[in-house]
């Protein structure tokens, strides 16, 4: 067998009827032996050991899980084995329960292809049931709008209610200092409101007494009114200004007015003037 050069190469078929030298042999990877070419696969060989890659599972009937049965060892023991110590019944409505739609009188199976999750109730429907109408969703729900803070002092204040009831632990001591930093400062705001109101009633009745004081100084004074435009001003020149400027150049009225010597106060008629001095300054009409 060989050359002198390789005493080793080739080897003999290991089947009984060949036994032919093949330079270039085949090692089964079950049985181990050496092949020629003809009777390398398990079948031409008649291997024994020809299952002991195959790979064979049982569904277990109570579980619904998978049995990975052995080769080497008996499957009676493999199937002892599993029922004792990984079987669990619980799991087999689980595996073998199917999802179907939630909408009433709906038997429709969901699947991978044919499932879609609501955006706003977030339950999974077929594909007939997937808007809103179809399976009557009730909507998104609405967030909670009231003030957190609000809820997180009065949560603080039951848990320091309890506290002083229980024995103070680490978080009841942590909520009671929050609680007082947040009435402290809760008392700085009033405090600052309340002045800030003082110091504005202040404020406005300062103004009021001062409007007051304006409109009474105002009222010792004489006020002349147009007889056209009802115009107010505070002095007879600034009425016959007014007169000249806008009732004369517009063509509006054109009026004369006679000025009393004591007030200053005009008059459109002589007649008006004369009663006005012996009204109100005490003189007499006869020139």
């Amino acid at each position: 067998m060989g050359t002198p050069a390789f005493p080793n190469l080739g080897k003999h078929c290991s089947v009984d009827d060949c036994k032919l030298i093949d330079f270039l042999p085949f090692t089964c990877d079950c049985c181990n032996q050496v092949f020629c070419l003809e009777h390398r696969s398990y079948n031409k060989h008649h291997c024994p050991k020809a299952n002991k890659n195959d790979v064979t599972v049982i569904v277990c009937p109570l579980c619904a899980k998978g049995v990975n049965l052995v080769s080497d060892v008996d499957p009676n023991i493999t199937w002892e084995a599993h029922v004792n110590t990984d079987c669990d019944p619980s799991n087999y409505e689980k595996v073998t329960k199917k999802r179907k739609c939630p909408v009433p009188r709906c038997r429709e199976i969901l699947t991978f292809s044919n499932t879609i999750r609501c955006r706003d109730c977030t339950v999974e429907h077929c594909l007939k049931h997937r808007f809103g109408p179809d399976h009557q969703c009730p909507g998104p729900k609405r967030p909670n709008t009231a003030f957190q803070f609000m809820g997180f002092l009065n949560r603080s204040r039951k848990e320091d209610s309890k506290a002083n009831q229980a024995p103070a632990s680490s978080s009841s001591k942590w909520a009671t200092s929050f609680l007082k930093a947040a009435s402290s400062v809760r008392a700085t705001a009033e405090a600052g409101m309340s002045k800030l109101s003082s110091e504005f009633s202040q404020a406005l009745q300062v103004g009021q007494s001062g409007s007051s004081s304006n409109k009474s100084s105002s009222g010792s004074e004489q006020v002349e009114q147009c007889p056209q435009c009802n115009a107010k001003f505070s002095s007879v020149t600034s009425l016959v200004d007014h007169v000249e400027r806008v009732h004369e150049r517009t063509g509006v009225l054109k009026v004369t007015l006679d000025v009393c010597p004591k007030c200053s106060r005009g008059f459109r008629d002589p007649v008006s003037l004369v009663e006005h001095l012996e009204r109100d300054h005490g003189g007499t009409s006869k020139a």
